[in-house]
């Protein structure tokens, strides 16, 4: 079983490997303003909104005006979810007539997709309209994908250019990220994802009678749309509490597949983006092999664990052959199941087809770990290429300070203003995620959540601070997030994750596109090698294992010892 689960493993990566370079050259054309073949028919409707918005399209801005009108948007795109929410039960589309969002519960999801996050504290098809799923949830999907996707490719912009005070128009790259990029990929999803079962209706919930007499009720909605969005925005946000385990969402094996494509499309086509905008293909390469680098490991660890299962069934006599299928559907079993959690953590995507709560220690491992390193093995939608370009800066640094030379890039000195900005958004990363751990297992509002004790207990809490941290919106189903305590906290968390790191990072490309481009020397670190790969992959493991291994040894590394030894939490 297991050496078909790691066969599964590699063509899946030969998939995302064959849709790079196609993908990353066809954004290239969109972003550098090249003629592409949807231009006739999405131009008129760029040139339209330009005109409603009152853009100058042509009018490129500074790094702290393209912060600036992120934030704007971003904080109206708050209050308009926010709104929508608590004005449900007065709108049309409630076929099952759901009553407001509660205010804090309210809070916590407007940020939460506002930020790409899709942290989801309720059960979709018993708290949100069909309305709110669509006007404000759906359409926040592929805005806040849009906008990490815009950021990514001011970043490339700042890195390709040279003596320039400027990143591009937020504006601009946030329309084409929507129009060229996230509609017409999620259009094709969709269609795909409705001919293998995936539910697309705008009925009400249906009451069925069960071959055993009971009555159930059947939700239905609009849900192939969102989630062909969910996947390919690695937004994660499910139209039902099951998120991707639920039939509706991910009925088949086929499905499960695409959907996992989806989550690496973009982040890995970035890749490409950024060696060819920056004439630097082998780079693009470079950096995409450090985060293959470490998601083959990730995936295959959890592969081993999941497959392996918990040897306190084995003990009790329970066929080791199975794996471990708590809390999986069989439909997919522990294979797939690691293999999505591998990928939607390693994307922070946060869509889940098991609960990872359920998963073995180790298995649990690999998740919190994929987050905490910043999310950067091809990471979120624009967010893993950003997130990465921090790393990268960082082992250029290093690289110049092992052989005793000023640090370059691509041409370009590193000096003290990039690396302590860099430094700014890992801190930022850290004090979120330890500091509201922290403060939930040492309160009684933040323990009274929790399933379980001991280990187990705090790696739900570590859990929840990381995903919301970082942005990814996945959880360990055992804590009971749906309080005021956990809804302002990890609101709080998910705004400051967001864009206390995007600040810096697009500073830290503003500065690079100012300076001068010097020609490289025999001295010069090669930023297109193997070396340079290993590197990288190096540095994102050490900076993340220096800041968490305390806390994941007192969590998963300690539950693993103690299930070794037969006890469970």
């Amino acid at each position: 079983m297991t050496s078909l689960v790691f066969l599964k493993i590699a063509v899946y990566f030969l998939l995302v490997l064959a849709v790079t370079k196609p993908l990353g050259l066809y954004m290239r054309r969109v972003f550098s303003g090249e003629r592409t073949y949807l231009d006739p028919v999405l131009g008129p409707v760029e040139r339209l909104v330009y005109r409603l918005g009152g853009v100058e399209a042509r009018k490129e801005q500074e790094w702290k005006a393209y912060a600036s009108s992120l934030l704007v948007f971003s904080v109206l795109g708050v209050f308009g979810v926010y709104a929508v929410e608590r004005l449900q039960h007065l709108l049309p589309l409630n076929p099952d007539r759901l009553p407001a969002v509660p205010p804090a519960l309210a809070w916590n999801t407007a940020i939460s997709f506002v930020t790409n996050t899709n942290w989801q504290a309720y059960a979709g098809e018993a708290t949100m309209s069909h309305l709110t799923q669509m006007a404000a949830l759906a359409l926040q999907n592929f805005l806040s994908a849009a906008t990490g996707i815009a950021i990514a490719v001011a970043v490339i912009r700042g890195i390709a250019r040279a003596e320039s005070k400027t990143i591009g128009n937020f504006w601009v790259d946030l329309t084409r990220s929507t129009l060229w990029v996230l509609l017409p990929l999620s259009l094709v999803a969709a269609v795909a994802l409705m001919s293998r079962g995936v539910v697309q209706s705008f009925s009400a919930s249906v009451k069925v009678t069960t071959l055993d007499g009971a009555t159930q009720t059947v939700p239905l909605g609009p849900v192939a749309s969102q989630e062909a969005i969910k996947e390919l925005g690695t937004n994660g946000g499910g139209f039902f509490n099951a998120n991707s385990s639920h039939p509706y969402e991910n009925p088949t094996p086929a499905t499960n597949l695409l959907e996992m494509l989806l989550i690496f499309a973009i982040p890995a086509g970035l890749t490409y983006t950024l060696g060819s905008m920056t004439g630097k293909t082998r780079h693009g390469w470079a950096v995409f092999g450090a985060m293959s680098l470490l998601f083959l490991v990730g995936a295959g660890v959890t592969a081993w664990a999941e497959t392996r299962g918990n040897p306190i069934h084995h003990a009790a006599g329970v066929d080791a052959a199975a794996g471990n299928m708590e809390g999986k559907e069989v439909r997919f079993g522990p294979g797939d199941t690691a293999l999505f959690a591998t990928v939607t953590t390693a994307a922070s995507c946060g869509a889940v087809n098991g609960m990872h709560d359920s998963f073995t220690p180790l298995g649990g491992l690999v998740p919190l770990v994929n987050m905490q390193l910043g999310e950067v093995i091809f990471g979120g939608v624009g967010a893993g290429l950003y997130g990465v370009f921090v790393f990268v800066v960082l082992s250029v640094f290093i690289a110049g300070l092992m052989v005793g030379r000023t640090p370059e890039y691509l041409g370009k000195k590193i000096e003290g203003a990039e690396v302590k900005l860099a430094m700014l958004a890992v801190l930022v990363l850290t004090f979120c995620i330890l500091v509201g751990t922290a403060t939930a297992v040492t309160t009684k509002d933040g323990l009274s959540s929790l399933a379980n004790a001991g280990p187990h207990g705090l790696s739900e809490a570590l859990y929840a601070f990381t995903s919301a941290t970082g942005n990814n919106g996945s959880a360990f189903a055992g804590l009971n997030a749906n309080t005021t305590f956990y809804n302002v906290l990890l609101g709080l968390s998910m705004f400051f994750g967001r864009f206390l790191m995007i600040v810096p990072i697009l500073g830290m490309a503003g500065s690079l596109a100012a300076k001068k481009r010097q020609a490289e020397s025999a001295g010069t670190f090669p930023v297109d090698g193997p070396l340079f790969t290993l590197l990288l992959a190096g540095v994102i493991l050490v900076v993340g294992a220096l800041t968490f291994f305390p806390v994941l040894s007192l969590g998963p590394v300690v539950e693993h010892l103690l299930m070794a030894a037969g006890r469970t939490f």
